[in-house]
């Protein structure tokens, strides 16, 4: 048992150096983040610093001290983020394991054309549109756990593939977000309302566990609105 103190208090010894060392590194790295694409044989990097911009500009070979710069940072804000977790003792299962736990559940994701599944995500997964990807780099931004396309049995014996279910921490709800992105059209318009009926109908509520998002040729996706109305009803 003495040893095994002895090993604990090592390890927390070691992750207190590395959160010290990491916090003193917060304020050196540059604007932005890494988009890596992997291109004939070889890596591309690319450098982001607009929400919106889903390619970044390309990091040429003699300037690959950016991209490893811009990956130190990813890096850093993960290890301060877990590094001060694993320090805490837990006395029932925190926030912090549940929400673990539920990310790392497992579900068959949508079937329908998985080729369309073309965009990144800082999260490194692949989803079906521009807006999509922006969405999902939000909730990474504030550190919203959630699944893409994760299916849920609706009452009428219906399956349905939200484009995201987001879990709200502090009370462990899961929120439906549908992205609503071809507004114009006229044919889609009347698919959503229908899949709003149906929600409805198996008491999925909008405002209450089902949020939506849209976009339409003259009305781009709000993204600083909806950042904010993430962190008044998800994060506080």
């Amino acid at each position: 048992m003495d040893e095994l103190i002895k090993l604990m208090k090592e390890r927390a010894e070691t992750l207190r150096k590395g959160i010290a060392k990491a916090e003193k590194d917060v304020g050196t790295f540059p604007d932005g983040w890494l988009r890596i694409n992997p291109s004939a044989n070889r890596l591309r990097y690319y450098h982001l610093t607009d929400p919106g911009d889903r390619e970044g500009e390309y990091i040429k070979k003699e300037n690959h001290r950016l991209a490893y710069r811009l990956a130190q940072k990813d890096y850093n804000t993960k290890f301060l983020r877990e590094a001060k977790q694993e320090l805490v003792t837990p006395y029932i299962s925190t926030d912090n394991l549940f929400a673990k736990e539920w990310q790392s559940r497992s579900f068959k994701s949508n079937p329908y054309r998985p080729e369309n599944k073309i965009y990144d995500t800082r999260r490194g997964e692949k989803v079906r549109s521009k807006s999509e990807a922006i969405l999902a780099d939000m909730f990474y931004e504030l550190g919203i756990p959630y699944h893409y396309e994760k299916p849920i049995k609706l009452r009428n014996g219906n399956t349905r593939y939200p484009d995201f279910t987001l879990l709200k921490v502090k009370t462990r709800e899961e929120i439906y977000l549908e992205h609503f992105g071809l507004l114009d059209d006229e044919e889609y318009r009347r698919e959503c309302f229908y899949k709003l009926d149906e929600y409805r109908n198996s008491g999925i509520y909008t405002g209450r566990n089902l949020l939506f998002t849209y976009e339409t040729a003259t009305n781009p996706l709000d993204i600083k609105g909806i950042k904010r109305m993430l962190e008044e009803l998800l994060c506080l």
